[in-house]
């Protein structure tokens, strides 16, 4: 045997090569294991890049046509003009039994100012023939069913219109009324006066109500 060198270290003869790490040759990676690593700016299927979906292929959810609803006014509003209509209602009741009725006497100061009973017995009580009690009842029979709060949720245009023309009717025939009053007859009759009043409410009120568009439907998608 060939003596060894003094500062040199022996070496394997043979296998050397499989000492070195597995996949590599001289140290270096295999191209095949570098090829099916990871990609720089790829993440892997499970990972959280991908659990999301990118905002640009995000369809905008498509929201149903909105249906047509009632604009009904606020509960104040329905309460009041039915509450209203019940009153005229009760004493166009009160004032049709007195007509008809000569024992009733209606519960009213004469004076030479208020004088309920001349007023109620004077030619001007009658309108087209019919007693003005009467029309009075039936214009508040029809009031206290339009106005009430079932039918302000009905979106009927003749209903609504109906309403308003039944009003404008009406304040025109309360101004006829208390000009007869005050000029043909001399004298005023405290019941017909309180029918007055609420007719002129609900004049307002139904006014109102049909500008601000209560009883008529909303257009799709409108608040």
């Amino acid at each position: 045997m060939a003596a060894r060198k003094p500062g040199t270290t022996a070496r394997p003869a043979s296998g050397g090569t499989k000492s070195r790490d597995k996949g590599t040759r001289g140290g270096r990676p295999e191209a095949s294991a570098t090829a099916t690593g990871p990609r720089p700016g790829n993440r892997p299927s499970g990972g959280r890049g991908n659990s999301r979906p990118s905002p640009a292929r995000v369809a905008a959810p498509v929201k149903p046509a909105a249906a047509e609803e009632p604009a009904a006014p606020p509960l104040w509003f329905q309460l009041t003009t039915w509450i209203l209509s019940l009153g005229g209602l009760a004493v166009s009741i009160y004032l049709t039994i007195a007509h008809f009725n000569t024992s009733v006497t209606l519960a009213c100061p004469a004076t030479s100012t208020v004088n309920c009973e001349k007023v109620t017995t004077s030619p001007q009580s009658y309108a087209f023939g019919i007693p003005v009690a009467v029309l009075g009842l039936a214009f508040y029979v029809f009031l206290a069913v339009v106005n009430s709060p079932w039918a302000w949720r009905i979106t009927w245009p003749p209903l609504r219109w109906a309403r308003v023309g039944s009003m404008l009717v009406g304040i025109l025939f309360v101004l006829y009324l208390i000009y007869a009053e005050l000029f043909s007859i001399g004298a005023i009759c405290l019941w017909c006066t309180s029918v007055h009043v609420i007719t002129f409410a609900l004049f307002v009120l139904i006014v109102f109500g049909a500008a601000a568009g209560y009883g008529a439907a909303k257009p799709p998608g409108r608040a």
